[in-house]
């Protein structure tokens, strides 16, 4: 009888594998709207789950699944050699999961007439002393340049594929998140920004570069030269709710939300 009242016990503790289970997901703000949609719509499914969001940018989520202070790491940009050795030396195998594509996006104030600029023109507008738009063929217009902070993924990149990894100039206005570019390039009539395309709404503008528009298409084809992939980071190989939040994100529900998010989903 005892050997019974043991198993029925051990089988009602084994019983809800991800019962009460809590992941905590963070990093890049650029995958912030995507995980905040997925983690919403997941808990509807499935009600015992806890999943809580946070940004920060991709540096930090890095950080922090490095650290073992977070279940997923959201970047958008890969990891570092310098990030894999540090988890190796804390025992950590850093997985990724690509789990859509993006297409970083200038962005003017709706009322600024250029419709689009060459990479060489933007590296000269984030890298050298430029102050208005007029000496490089735009309006007498008061040159305001908004970048992202060193812990941003999206500075990763853009500093490696438009920049060639010069120094962005010393007066740009640097942000923590896609939303304060967008925010400060809205209300700023000289302004420059750069964000993910979840990120680009009427109240900005859009720009082509080098001839090309970033749009889903664009991305989709490889015509845009500012593309990546976004990922999510686990420690090894996802268990239990981890496993299977990312299974969610992957599949035709997530995929759905990453279109809706205004990324660009992957192939079946």
């Amino acid at each position: 009888m005892k050997k019974i009242t043991t198993l029925i016990l051990a089988l009602h503790m084994a019983a809800p594998a991800f019962a009460g289970q809590k992941i905590v997901v963070e990093g890049s703000t650029t995958v912030l709207p995507i995980a905040q949609k997925a983690a919403e719509e997941f808990m509807k499914l499935d009600k015992d789950a806890d999943i809580s969001i946070r940004g920060g940018g991709s540096g930090v989520g890095i950080a922090s699944i490095i650290d073992g202070t977070c279940d997923i790491a959201d970047a958008s940009r890969a990891v570092k050699p310098s990030e894999l050795e540090k988890a190796a030396k804390k025992g950590r195998d850093l997985v990724a999961h690509v789990i859509a594509m993006d297409g970083i996006s200038h962005i003017l104030h709706p009322s600024n007439p250029m419709k689009g600029l060459t990479r060489e023109q933007i590296k000269k507008l984030y890298t050298t002393r430029v102050k208005n738009w007029k000496e490089i063929g735009g309006p007498d217009l008061k040159l305001v340049v908004i970048s992202r902070d060193s812990a941003s993924g999206t500075f990763e990149a853009f500093s490696e594929l438009v920049l060639d990894k010069k120094k962005v100039r010393p007066d740009a206005i640097m942000q923590a998140s896609n939303q304060g570019i967008a925010s400060i390039v809205a209300r700023t009539p000289g302004a420059i920004g750069y964000v993910g395309l979840g990120y680009v709404t009427d109240s900005v503008k859009a720009i082509a570069v080098d001839g090309v528009m970033p749009d889903k298409e664009s991305v989709i084809r490889n015509k845009y030269a500012i593309s990546r992939p976004l990922f999510m980071y686990t420690a090894g190989k996802p268990e239990g709710l981890v496993k299977k939040f990312l299974d969610y994100v992957k599949g035709p529900e997530g995929r759905r939300i990453v279109e809706e998010q205004g990324f660009v989903a992957l192939k079946k």
